[in-house]
Order: structure tokens, then C-alpha cells, then sequence
């Protein structure tokens, strides 16, 4: 089930031309956040997911000073919930 998952969402973000390393045996993707963002920083990066695209993902900052420039997804929801947040996310990363 998250293989599905996990393949869905990378394969989308890789769509529309954001790079995420494929994870290997977890429930989460953390994601660097794209050039033309990363001066946002994780925290806002973040909020601006949740604003504009209506997806949520976990600030990288949280984790530690390490997880800076990253955003965390959990594969939580199903493949279909992913396929609309991916097209949400081609409409809100107009940068990328």
C-alpha cells in the first residue's frame, strides 16, 4: 500500500518537475524544497503549501537544523488524494 502510495506522489511531483528522492522502506518523503522557493525556508515553504494548494506537509525545520530546506509528507492518504494534491501543487508551484 505505501509503495503505491509513495510511487504516486513522487512520480507526480516528478511531473511537474520537482525532484524528490524515492524513499525506501517508510511511510514519509521528505522532499527539498525547490530552487525557486528555498529562500521561503521550511516553516513558511510550508504554510504556503497549506494556503495555495491546500496540501499539508511537515516544515523540515521541525526536525532539527538538519531537516532545513526540506518539507516532510507523511503517505497517509490514499492514491487518488495524492493524484488531486499533486494537481494542486502544479497549480500553486508556478515557479517550478
Amino acid at each position: 500500500i505505501y509503495q503505491g502510495r509513495r510511487d504516486a506522489l513522487i512520480d507526480g511531483l516528478a511531473r511537474i518537475g520537482w525532484d524528490v528522492p524515492r524513499p525506501q522502506g517508510t511511510m514519509f518523503a521528505w522532499a527539498p524544497i525547490p530552487e525557486p522557493y528555498r529562500e521561503m525556508g521550511s516553516l513558511e515553504f510550508a504554510s504556503y503549501l497549506v494556503t495555495e494548494a491546500d496540501v499539508a506537509a511537515s516544515p523540515g525545520v521541525g526536525f532539527g537544523s538538519g531537516g532545513e530546506g526540506h518539507v516532510r509528507f507523511a503517505l497517509i492518504e490514499n492514491e487518488q488524494r495524492i493524484a488531486q494534491a499533486v494537481r494542486n501543487l502544479r497549480r500553486a508551484l508556478t515557479k517550478l
